[in-house]
Parts: C-alpha cells; structure tokens; sequence
C-alpha cells in the first residue's frame, strides 16, 4: 500500500495495540468463547500487517484460511461441546502457570533478541504491483515440487478423515445384532396404546 509515512506509522500504531489486546484477551479471558473471538482479532490485525507491508494475497488469505475457516472451526467445536460445567481447580495449577511464564518469558526474550540482532535495512526496491501474479509464477516454477507435495498431503489427510468419519468400516464400532435388540427396548404395538387411551378417555 502506497500510504504517507505518517499514516503508515499511525496504522502501524493502531494495528499492534489492537493484535495485543486481543492476544492477552485470548490467554487472560476465562470464557472460551470470548477467546475464539478475540483470536479472530488477533487474526484480523495480522492480515493489516501484511497489508501494510503490500503483501495484499497474504493478507486476504489470512482471511479467508484463518478467520473464514479456522476460527469459525473452532467456534463450531466450542459450540458442539457444550460444556456447561465449570473447571474444577487443580491443586498444582500453580505449576502449570509458572512453567507458561518461564516458556513466554524466554520466547519473548528470544523475539526480542532476533529483533535486535536483524538489520533491519530499508531497501529501494520498488515493490511489485500485482504480487499475486508473482506468487503464482513462483509457485508453478520455482516451488513446483512444495507445491505439489503439500497438494497431496493435504488429499491424504482429508482422505484420512473421511475415513474416519465413517465409523461402519472400523471393526470396534460393529455391534451385532443380537446385541442390538438387546440394547433396544421393545416397543408397544400401536393397536395397545390406542386402546389404552381410549379407556382413558371414556373415564
């Protein structure tokens, strides 16, 4: 994006306060389903990120993959769960929390290394217009091969999971159906329930 400096850098602002907000929201809200949406934040001000830094395919499909298709997937999984109970306390709670804070801490310290340590150059490059053309070119020469194999692990997985799905082919999930009609419980023939509504209604 071809912005004025001042708004690149107000934008910029704008976007990072927003991103860790919603971050800390995600990890400090006690609701899980305020947290699904304030990833969708998180998500959100990342695809601005990518906008400002004129990577407009990336941006959209951070979109379309992570907002349309993840976040609505975990939203959907939150729902189907249901669990209305609330989380018993554990007693060593207080062990898991440290060891989330010493991992964030040295994640956080080995970020801010990284930071420090990359020059950070500004290049005078002009940036190309139309990047999604260029991605395509790279993608069916360069990386033709990536491209191709995550293609097929993608058609693996999803083959996978359909199988999966269909819990008649797995050998556990057959029952027999001499146990089915043990598990069933008979039902009234229709001829006996009408009666027995009838005497009902004459007295």
């Amino acid at each position: 994006m071809n912005l004025a400096e001042g708004v690149q850098i107000v934008s910029f602002g704008i976007l990072a306060v927003m991103l860790i907000g919603t971050a800390l929201g995600v990890v400090l809200f006690e609701n899980i389903v305020h947290s699904a949406f304030l990833l969708g934040g998180v998500f959100v001000s990342i695809a601005g990120l990518y906008l400002l830094l004129n990577g407009d395919f990336v941006a959209a499909a951070q979109l379309l993959v992570y907002v349309g298709a993840v976040n609505v997937l975990i939203l959907f999984a939150i729902m189907l769960v249901n669990k209305r109970q609330a989380f018993a306390p554990f007693p060593t709670a207080w062990v898991r929390k440290a060891l989330t804070g010493v991992v964030s801490l040295g994640l956080f310290a080995l970020l801010s290394t990284m930071v420090l340590a990359t020059p950070w150059s500004l290049s005078t490059d002009i940036p190309p217009s139309n990047t999604i053309v260029l991605i395509g070119q790279h993608f069916f020469t360069d990386f033709l091969l990536p491209f191709e194999l995550a293609s097929i692990l993608l058609l693996i997985a999803m083959v996978g999971a359909i199988i999966l799905a269909r819990r008649e082919y797995l050998p556990e999930q057959t029952i027999s159906s001499e146990q089915q009609q043990v598990l069933t419980l008979p039902e009234r023939p229709r001829e006996l329930v009408s009666i027995g509504e009838s005497s009902r209604n004459i007295q």
